[in-house]
């Protein structure tokens, strides 16, 4: 819903104090979304793809080659960003995968376990570039289920269990709160231990 792919049933979503309804168009281009199920086409190269997203977004060709330079220093693209999609190894599809939403330079991203299945190195490399992001003012919505990555580079985090918010707060409030000394101690003390999940 907050990436305006399905309505909400009741209340509003803003940004800026600009609504869906009446700025679809305005609010999606300030935003990078990137699903747990995004597909991406793997008979293009990756600067094909890069350069097919900068069309879509409309961005100027010189700032596209521009910032697909950039993005490709960044995440470590430039090794193979003339191979197919289709070659590419799980952590070099999913860093594509991010960067073809970051090719209009968005104020706003909402990404979902950007890092689940990827190796070390592809995973540091993403949350490097997240924090380099958030040191630029932009806002980060970040899901994930590890509680590690959570405290590393969230100022605010919100726990869920079984569909409900059990927590919210920075990463050290809750430890604070729970008396723990991190946030996946801090989420099993909430919820009564491991074996309470079920």
């Amino acid at each position: 819903m907050i990436a305006g792919i399905l309505e909400p049933t009741e209340g509003t979503i803003c940004f800026d104090g600009m609504t869906y309804k009446e700025n679809e168009i305005e609010i999606k281009q300030k935003i990078a979304y990137l699903s747990g199920n995004t597909k991406l086409y793997d008979t293009l190269s990756t600067y094909e793809l890069l350069k097919m997203c900068s069309d879509i977004y409309k961005v100027p060709e010189e700032k596209a080659e521009e910032r697909i330079k950039e993005l490709s220093k960044i995440l470590n693209l430039e090794s193979f960003l003339h191979n197919k999609i289709a070659n590419l190894s799980t952590g070099q599809t999913q860093r594509v995968n991010i960067a073809r939403c970051l090719v209009h330079n968005p104020q706003y991203y909402i990404l979902d376990e950007a890092t689940t299945g990827l190796d070390i190195i592809s995973s540091q490399i993403i949350l490097d570039f997240m924090k380099q992001e958030k040191q630029k003012r932009k806002t980060i919505l970040y899901s994930t289920h590890y509680m590690e990555e959570a405290e590393n580079i969230c100022d605010r985090v919100i726990m869920v269990n079984k569909g409900m918010v059990i927590k919210e707060g920075t990463p050290e409030e809750i430890k604070k709160d729970t008396n723990t000394t991190n946030l996946r101690d801090a989420f099993f003390a909430m919820i009564g231990g491991v074996w309470n999940e079920e």
